[in-house]
């Protein structure tokens, strides 16, 4: 259950992949398909709808981190492990015998559970006991937290979080969902967004930005441990000019605090952290 009011909101999560590049801190994303009925076409990070599944009464046993967790905080971070293995075929995750992560070799004999988990013919719950595994759910940092604003049809509530990407998982696509993916530089994908090689909508834009503030892993972590989260609902509202915008809290630390409704409708319209 989303924490937030209001039926219409889907319980969502993301996850920025990240590891340190030669100029600084890179962050994995894909390329939404163009026949998916969220950010079509966009550059996104990994992530999707908590699935009923992933709050089965025996999940909880199998996920560090979740002592202390409420509902809607654990599902978002099963949603969001799950989301990002489905998606980009990295798997936080560790053997219940050993501790260790999951290796790229037994990642690879993981690999074939992707699309079932997709589907729904398997739960997350069932997936880890059949393989004795358990999710890292103390390896992902919250880092944002974006309501859809009211005007539009479908509204998601959803977590952003921050997490190393293991060194040996080959992260890429699924083909299905996304269709293309890449590491890139914050600032690199913000050039190529300004020239419009790329696609990014205004809440993923704003939360690339804001990793770029950070040269590396290790302080984008450290940092976003240190900041609280504000929760960002844009509204829709009017500058001094009479132009109707998007505006968002000061306190959630973003750049800029009101966007042109016009840009957002052009890179949102929907189909459719």
């Amino acid at each position: 259950m989303s924490k937030s009011t209001g039926d219409a909101l889907i319980p969502a999560a993301t996850i920025l992949l990240l590891r340190d590049g030669a100029e600084g801190v890179e962050v994995f994303m894909v390329v939404r398909h163009h026949q998916i009925d969220f950010a079509s076409g966009a550059l996104v990070f990994p992530g999707g709808k908590v699935d009923k599944l992933d709050m089965a009464p025996h999940v909880r046993e199998r996920v560090d981190g979740a002592e202390g967790l409420d509902d809607w905080e654990f599902s978002m971070r099963v949603a969001a492990i799950r989301e990002a293995f489905e998606e980009s075929g990295v798997l936080l995750a560790r053997s219940e015998q050993t501790g260790n992560l999951v290796d790229a070799a037994r990642l690879k004999m993981l690999e074939h559970y992707r699309d079932p988990l997709n589907k729904g013919e398997v739960g997350i719950g069932d997936f880890l006991m059949k393989e004795g595994l358990r999710l890292c759910g103390d390896a992902l940092t919250p880092f944002a937290h974006w309501i859809t604003p009211n005007m539009m049809p479908k509204r998601f509530d959803t977590r952003f979080y921050l997490a190393v990407a293991p060194e040996d998982h080959l992260a890429v696509h699924d083909g299905s969902e996304s269709v293309d993916s890449v590491w890139i530089r914050p600032e690199l994908a913000l050039k190529e967004a300004e020239a419009g090689t790329r696609t990014i909508i205004f809440p993923t834009r704003m939360n690339v930005e804001k990793l770029g503030q950070s040269p590396s892993v290790a302080h984008a972590i450290e940092t976003a441990r240190k900041t609280k989260v504000v929760t960002v609902e844009p509204q829709v509202t009017k500058n001094a000019a009479g132009e109707p915008v998007l505006r968002i809290p000061v306190e959630a630390g973003y750049s800029v605090t009101e966007e042109p409704l016009s840009a957002v409708a052009n890179v949102a319209k929907p189909k459719a952290g």
